[in-house]
């Protein structure tokens, strides 16, 4: 029997390679996009392949590149023959406070949060269609409720979740689009403030962290499972979102 394909974006780490690793183990062949990430990418690929050989393709490109886009689908369907499914994971995240944020910001915090996304999805609509395939996006909390200093970046996440809920009617009834918006299940690469987290947990209805498995999980049951789910946002927060 033929795997499903699935096609993830900044796989290589943190959240995308905890997804990766749960799509594998539910039986998917991956398509790997990482853009300056060779070390653990290379780590990934090399612990999946021994469950399974031959079951991955690692991609690399700038999401900011449109005319690179398509040819992450194409390269994913010339090596599988097919495309299930479309994980946006890749994501910029930095603050941008008013006074101090520059285009070269807004362009990149956009290319990966909105602009990649879309022009991925208009390439990989063709082949989901055939497949009955769906996309996941990969949103955020602070997409519906603004994060002091980062007014880009949430408008970037608002504009990601207006996609999928404009694609969920577009590539509908062949393609279900859908997003997950995590809460705290990963503290910032860089390093976060003690009280920063205890304040944030604190105002979170479960008073703890989640983790990466929370959100892989999710974008799982997206994928396989939720077959009559399409144009919903998935908050996998903990109930933090309650108190925003």
């Amino acid at each position: 029997m033929t795997a499903p394909v699935a096609l993830i974006t900044g796989a290589a780490k943190r959240v995308g390679a905890c997804i990766a690793r749960r799509l594998h183990a539910a039986g998917y062949d991956l398509a790997l996009h990482h853009r300056a990430s060779a070390a653990d990418m290379h780590a990934l690929v090399a612990a999946l392949e021994a469950a399974r050989p031959g079951s991955t393709l690692v991609l690399s490109c700038e999401l900011a590149d449109d005319n690179a886009l398509p040819g992450l689908v194409a390269d994913t369907v010339a090596r599988f023959g097919r495309l299930d499914a479309l994980v946006n994971n890749a994501s910029a995240f930095y603050p941008t406070p008013v006074g101090s944020a520059t285009g070269a910001q807004w362009d990149e915090l956009f290319a990966s949060n909105a602009r990649g996304p879309f022009f991925l999805a208009q390439a990989a609509a063709p082949h989901l269609r055939a497949t009955g395939g769906a996309i996941v996006n990969l949103g955020d909390i602070y997409g519906e409720r603004p994060l002091k200093n980062h007014t880009i970046y949430c408008m970037a996440k608002a504009a990601n979740l207006m996609l999928t809920q404009s694609l969920a009617k577009e590539l509908g009834p062949e393609v279900r689009v859908n997003a997950v918006a995590p809460g705290a299940v990963m503290w910032p690469a860089e390093g976060k403030p003690e009280h920063e987290k205890a304040a944030m947990l604190a105002s979170t209805a479960l008073k703890r962290a989640g983790d990466a498995e929370d959100v892989a999980e999710a974008v799982r049951w997206l994928l396989q499972d939720a077959r009559y789910t399409t144009g919903q946002v998935i908050r996998v927060d903990g109930g933090r979102s309650l108190n925003l």
